[in-house]
């Protein structure tokens, strides 16, 4: 069981049951929780693996979009309050499309998530885990991936692999 005021981190591969294994982790604190979604609607098919979402986690969810200042809206939410976090694969691209230091968003994003103040709970794809990409930007955006997951996973009390929707206990 994930520790009641610390992180945990949850990895895994397109639709491998992250976000809705977080969800049920996270709804096993009492309410109010709070969603921060890092995604964005660029598309139609997007509104509506947002909405999707949405509808999934019903009652209970403040949702907060912060597809580019992590930090802050994580600084912004209450102490004790349960946090997810979902996810940091889309934030991390929205940065690189934006043209913004990662290295530098990733350490502030890092020290905030050092000292989590309630149940926090993060998504991010393991991205690592197929070929290599054929161009310059994916092989950037793989490469960045696996750092930040790299020292989020250093700093997180719980990490979970998650595999066909279920959850492997790694740290």
């Amino acid at each position: 069981m994930p520790d009641a005021q610390g992180l945990t981190f949850l990895l895994g591969g397109a639709r491998s049951g992250k976000s809705a294994h977080a969800e049920r982790l996270v709804s096993t604190n009492p309410a109010p929780w709070t969603y921060i979604a890092t995604a964005q609607a660029y598309d139609g098919e997007m509104v509506e693996r947002i909405a999707l979402h949405r509808e999934r986690r019903g009652d209970g969810w403040t949702t907060v979009d912060a597809p580019l200042d992590l930090a802050a809206a994580l600084r912004g939410v209450p102490d004790g309050r349960p946090v997810l976090v979902d996810c940091l694969t889309l934030w991390l691209s929205n940065h690189l499309l934006a043209g913004n230091d990662l290295d530098a968003v990733s350490g502030e994003l890092e020290a905030v998530l050092a000292l989590p103040r309630g149940p926090w709970f993060v998504v991010s794809n393991e991205v690592g885990l197929g070929i290599v990409p054929d161009n310059k930007l994916a092989r950037r955006f793989r490469d960045a991936a696996g750092r930040l997951n790299q020292r989020i996973a250093a700093r997180a009390d719980t990490v979970l692999f998650m595999v066909a929707g279920l959850p492997l206990k790694v740290k």
